[in-house]
């Protein structure tokens, strides 16, 4: 079976936006694994002015090629802000450059977001989310979908199906619900429940997010949640191989994993791209972030942490993390 008739009977896996982690960089490492259908962009802030091709292009450079990643995985350009029509016309500039799709934020719970009134914290105003979607939803053209990504509130969840409901009725092609407010952060648990009570009310594809690490976390998200497609993130850095286990466990077949030799063999390959890239001295930072991310799915990961994170030379930190392989 291949991975398209494997999506048509058990879902897709979308790789979620993550600022500051999954860049083009991450997204062309994570999707040459295999395992991801989808990826979206980290937000681009959108203020009172319309986004240049350039602030485009530095946060979604596979609009260099044709929108997708170079293992052909589809990008999604996700905008945040709260002006309905900026928002739309910086839309349209990104389908111009060849986005094949356009994700809008109602879920970034950083305060600094949320102070300049963009994110999680538009959840207060249904009416005004219902506005950004419609606006943009008619200003793209019809065959690129328009998807939004919400929690299920800001402070609490009583506003959960209002603004699903208000995303839903603005013509919207998709939602994405992380299933946390904005004040749970990112604590366990996720509410998957909730995702499915908005899922019996309203008629458009949800994807389910939050706190899916392993094969059984990504069943009981589907479970509760009713949804077939689920969005991951943070479990998809500590174990990037997450997506091929979570296919193999859709055909019935196992998927122990990958080895650590693998896993730093794939860091080092993200290292020499980072490398290319960067300037040395934001490199080591790059490498010890993903490094760190790994810890909470990797015990291997702890120890190396611990030796390579006082180290800023560069050739010290991959003379390390080759003793590994």
């Amino acid at each position: 079976m291949n991975t398209d008739e494997v999506n048509a009977n058990h879902g897709k896996i979308v790789l979620a936006p993550m600022e500051g982690v999954v860049d083009s960089t991450m997204r062309h490492v994570i999707t040459q694994l295999g395992g991801v259908d989808l990826c979206v962009t980290e937000f681009i802030r959108v203020t009172d002015r319309v986004l240049s091709p350039r602030e485009i292009l530095k946060h979604a450079t596979e609009l260099s090629g044709s929108g997708l990643t170079p293992s052909g995985v589809p990008v999604a350009v996700q905008l945040l802000g709260s002006v309905p029509e900026v928002l739309a016309q910086s839309a349209i500039e990104a389908v111009k450059m060849g986005a094949p799709s356009i994700d809008l934020n109602f879920g970034c719970p950083s305060k600094t977001v949320n102070k300049h009134r963009g994110g999680a914290v538009l959840l207060d105003e249904p009416d005004l989310i219902h506005a950004i979607v419609k606006t943009v939803r008619q200003s793209v053209p019809q065959n690129i979908a328009v998807t939004a990504k919400m929690r299920l509130g800001n402070l609490d969840k009583s506003l959960a199906l209002d603004n699903a409901k208000a995303i839903t009725d603005a013509g919207a092609d998709g939602l994405a619900i992380h299933a946390r407010t904005k004040v749970e952060g990112y604590k366990p648990p996720a509410h998957w429940e909730w995702i499915g009570r908005i899922k019996e009310e309203v008629d458009i594809p949800i994807v389910a997010n939050g706190e899916v690490w392993n094969c059984e976390d990504y069943q009981r998200c589907r479970a509760l949640s009713g949804c077939e497609d689920v969005m991951i993130g943070r479990g998809l850095i500590a174990r990037p191989e997450l997506g091929l286990m979570i296919k193999s466990y859709q055909l019935g077949t196992s998927h122990s994993g990958a080895a650590w030799r693998d896993i730093i063999s794939i860091l080092l390959h993200y290292f020499a791209i980072v490398e290319s890239q960067l300037p040395p001295k934001y490199v080591h930072g790059r490498i010890k972030q993903w490094l760190h991310m790994m810890r909470p799915q990797r015990e291997e990961a702890e120890g190396v942490f611990r030796e390579v994170k006082i180290l800023s030379d560069l050739n010290q930190l991959r003379a390390r993390l080759e003793a590994e392989l």
